[in-house]
């Protein structure tokens, strides 16, 4: 950070600051020179830093401040998706308003994409997004399903876990897959003929080769990344990840300029994609090293993301013994066990922060085996290595992660979205009750942080944190009252805690002296509304470095 010694300073004031800073954890009024946090208090404390005259900002008075809320796992391709069809079973409302029915039926989903053929006729492949089967029993999308919307024009139907797809007979043909494709994740009917879903990377390949990476490639876009921004704002985020990043020049120099400029609104952490760079390790920790210098205080380089498993919705995460509860075959490794052993030590040892995708138990035991022995062959202190979503972990499986010194950044989410199929599905009762345990990680002194991993769900950590308050599902089940945690703690957990997972707590997170002057402006006092209504609480401005987003 430069100095900013001589340039003017801003008070703003408010009803209520909530700091997340335990040794001051409320004040009235904060002050801001060059973008960071010079005082905080209340009036008098902070004018007694202020020799010179200052400027009165007033606005927020009636108001409550928090830090700017941080979403620790999303992706840059919220907004992008909305270029194409939203095929979700949820209401979805997009960055400009527009909201989306949610469709109850494959047979809907059939007459959106039947309207959308005949509408946008500019692009030569029609692709859809947010579809997910699990809501509709044993019945899955096919081939003949997509062949009713069109057998000349390519389609390809993007699963809300982004880690499935389905595809039509035409796109069968251009991706060469076939009876004779043996490639894990083809998914095939009785008679050994395709039937158009791809389970995970592998199987999805040719598919992406063939129509190149949209969700991807045009998140580096600007028009999509002032989308991206414009849905953080309205969520009150001031700090967000894109946890799966190519680290293309292009796409990074893009990304260094949009977000460089003043009135840009969040914070961007991408984390590069370790499943692109596969065992070549070295050449990842190149492509950091070259394009660190396109970082500056609004693009912060140098994580990597790893892979294990897949989805549990989508029957491709890998879970232990007993299995899926339906009696469905086990998920696919998209990091196989041993490579993950090399791949995490060469990165640990290269002093690397890694995040890693692991679902199942079996896939979270697999990624704490790989990440202790790394540890215990090249003991590094502070190394904040954190599983992401991480659903189905237990308490053995805590108990290692605490010793280890490993973060969590837990899918909260899913619990309102998939909880009643995991309940009656996927895991069954009691497993789908210990899901996405931040009760459980905190009382092992696990670093807790929760996520949307938007677009797969909508960005909102409010809504975040209500799940993981109130764990209720979408049809009012309560799901593992025992994991519940307090307001505080989820409040924190989407602050201070998604800071830490992304080694930037001396920097956001909380509002004390030195740090960006990110703030969330709330109508309510999150901490005296009832807990069920955490997630009602309206977001009325976002400041970033001391400037508000509304200006």
């Amino acid at each position: 950070m430069t100095s900013t010694q001589n340039e003017p300073i801003t008070i703003f004031s408010a009803k209520k600051i909530i700091t997340m800073n335990a040794a001051q954890p409320e004040a009235t009024h904060v002050a801001v020179q060059g973008g960071r946090i010079l005082a905080v208090g209340d009036e008098a404390e902070v004018r007694s830093w202020c020799k010179d005259e200052v400027k009165i900002d007033d606005r927020y008075a009636d108001q409550v401040l928090m830090p700017g809320l941080i979403e620790g796992h999303s992706h840059l391709h919220e907004g992008v998706v909305w270029r194409y069809v939203y095929l979700g079973y949820y209401d979805r409302r997009g960055p400009d308003g527009t909201l989306w029915e949610g469709l109850k039926s494959i047979e809907a989903v059939i007459e959106r994409l039947k309207e959308a053929n005949t509408q946008s006729t500019d692009q030569e492949v029609l692709v859809g997004w947010g579809f997910d089967p699990i809501y509709f029993g044993e019945r899955r999308m096919t081939v003949k399903d997509l062949d009713q919307v069109s057998t000349t024009r390519p389609i390809v139907i993007m699963h809300a876990s982004m880690h499935l797809m389905n595809i039509n007979s035409v796109m069968l043909q251009k991706a060469n897959i076939d009876r004779f494709t043996d490639t894990d994740g083809v998914v095939k009917s009785d008679d050994g003929e395709p039937t158009g879903e791809l389970q995970e990377f592998a199987a999805m390949f040719p598919v992406t080769k063939y129509i190149g990476n949209p969700f991807r490639t045009l998140g580096m876009a600007p028009e999509s990344l002032q989308n991206f921004a414009n849905i953080c704002r309205i969520a009150g985020v001031t700090t967000a990840t894109d946890l799966v990043n190519e680290l293309s020049e292009e796409g990074i120099s893009s990304l260094s300029k949009v977000t460089g400029e003043d009135d840009f609104p969040v914070r961007i952490v991408p984390a590069a994609s370790g499943m692109l760079f596969g065992n070549d390790v070295d050449a990842c920790l190149k492509t950091l090293d070259e394009l660190s210098p396109m970082g500056h205080d609004k693009l912060h380089l140098g994580l990597v993301k790893l892979i294990v498993d897949g989805s549990i919705q989508g029957f491709t995460a890998r879970v232990r013994w007993p299995g899926y509860y339906n009696g469905a075959p086990n998920g696919i490794w998209v990091v196989a066990p041993d490579d993950l052993d090399n791949i995490v030590m060469k990165y640990h040892q290269a002093g690397i922060q890694l995040h890693i995708h692991t679902n199942g138990d079996e896939a979270t035991e697999a990624a704490i085996d790989a990440l202790e022995a790394a540890i215990t062959a090249h003991p590094r202190p502070d190394h904040r290595h954190t599983l992401q979503h991480c659903q189905m972990a237990d308490v053995a499986q805590y108990r290692r992660m605490a010793k280890l010194g490993l973060c969590v950044n837990l899918f909260s989410n899913h619990i309102f979205y998939w909880g009643d199929a995991h309940y009656t599905m996927t895991m069954g009762p009691e497993r789908a009750n210990r899901m996405n345990s931040c009760r459980t990680a905190l009382d092992h002194g696990v670093p807790l942080a929760m996520h949307s991993d938007a677009p797969i769900t909508p960005l909102g950590p409010l809504f975040t944190a209500w799940c993981a308050v109130n764990r209720v599902t979408a049809s009012g089940r309560q799901l593992g009252e025992y994991e519940k945690i307090t307001v505080p703690e989820a409040l924190y957990a989407i602050t201070q805690g998604a800071a830490y997972t992304l080694s930037l707590d001396h920097l956001v997170g909380s509002i004390e002296v030195g740090k960006y002057a990110d703030f969330c402006v709330l109508e309510q006092d999150p901490l005296a509304v009832p807990a069920e209504e955490l997630k009602d609480v309206k977001v009325l401005d976002t400041v970033i470095g001391g400037r508000s987003t509304q200006q």
